[in-house]
């Protein structure tokens, strides 16, 4: 049966989980942004966080909080930046945008610079552009003492040495951010815990075929984890082809807690705090 013909499973009995990474403004969620809030609340998740990727979706981010926030009791935040695919259109008047919006983050519930970083699996950028545009979101990060959410694909070896000079040059908070759906080697993901970041976990964790996530899973210590949609994309099973949501991130815990020998609830609260730490969410 093909998933546009299959009903989705929701998960039971799960409370107080934090999606650290949902698109919730994509026009795929967007038209059903309340049964999409509903959904996740009935599944156990109370808070989101809304990660933008260039500086009209950083405004809808921010729109999308404003509108939403506290609807029966969601807790929504929200990231302003560029993403790699968007590097092209990194201009002065788009920093001016993100500088002035971070000057006044705690009114409009921003806690990230974000997505930022390299992709050289897709290259809608240049790589040189890429990498220009990393160093300067990286550089905002410092100079306005607010963490990340690291994209990078394809690019670990140029990522990590991008990182490793602004942490020579005093540049890369103690606490940089987080590595979003990190799908990078075990060795990468010790060099980025070992920075300071937070490692995501998505749906590609509860993919059968998937041998890399778990190995990184197994290296990351339990105060460093968090778990993410990275809603409409990377629907976890048992939901694999459909539409992800909010709803959908306890399936990433339930496979959280069976690599790790631990109990879904134990799971649950670790990423919340941890999520919450990582965004200096009182």
């Amino acid at each position: 049966m093909s998933s546009q013909h299959r009903s989705p499973v929701y998960p039971e009995g799960f409370t107080g989980v934090f999606d650290t990474h949902a698109h919730l403004y994509d026009e795929r969620i967007f038209a059903d942004a309340q049964n999409v809030l509903e959904r996740a609340l009935e599944c156990g998740v109370d808070t989101v966080m809304i990660p933008a990727d260039n500086e009209e979706t950083s405004r809808t981010a921010v729109d999308f909080v404003q509108k939403w926030d506290g609807y029966k009791g969601i807790d929504l935040y929200c990231s302003v930046g560029v993403h790699p695919h968007e590097a092209s259109s990194y201009t002065e008047e788009t920093e001016r945008f993100l500088t002035g919006m971070l000057s006044v983050r705690d009114k409009y519930k921003i806690k990230a610079i974000g997505e930022i970083g390299l992709d050289y699996y897709y290259d809608h950028s240049p790589r040189d552009v890429q990498r220009e545009v990393f160093r300067k979101q990286l550089k905002l990060s410092y100079e306005l003492d607010i963490p990340f959410i690291l994209h990078e694909r394809d690019a670990s070896q140029d990522c990590i040495d991008i990182l490793k000079e602004a942490q020579r040059d005093g540049v890369l908070l103690e606490t940089p951010g987080v590595c979003h759906c990190c799908s990078c080697s075990a060795e990468t993901a010790k060099i980025l815990i070992g920075m300071g970041f937070y490692i995501g976990f998505d749906g590609p964790l509860t993919f059968k075929n998937n041998k890399k996530t778990p190995g990184v899973l197994d290296i990351c210590p339990l105060d460093r984890i968090v778990v993410e949609t990275d809603s409409p994309y990377l629907t976890p099973e048992p939901n694999r082809g459909m539409n992800n949501e909010p709803a959908f991130v306890p399936f990433v815990i339930v496979r959280i807690a069976e690599l790790k020998g631990m109990s879904c609830d134990e799971i649950s609260d670790i990423t919340r705090r941890n999520g919450k730490k990582l965004y200096r969410i009182e």
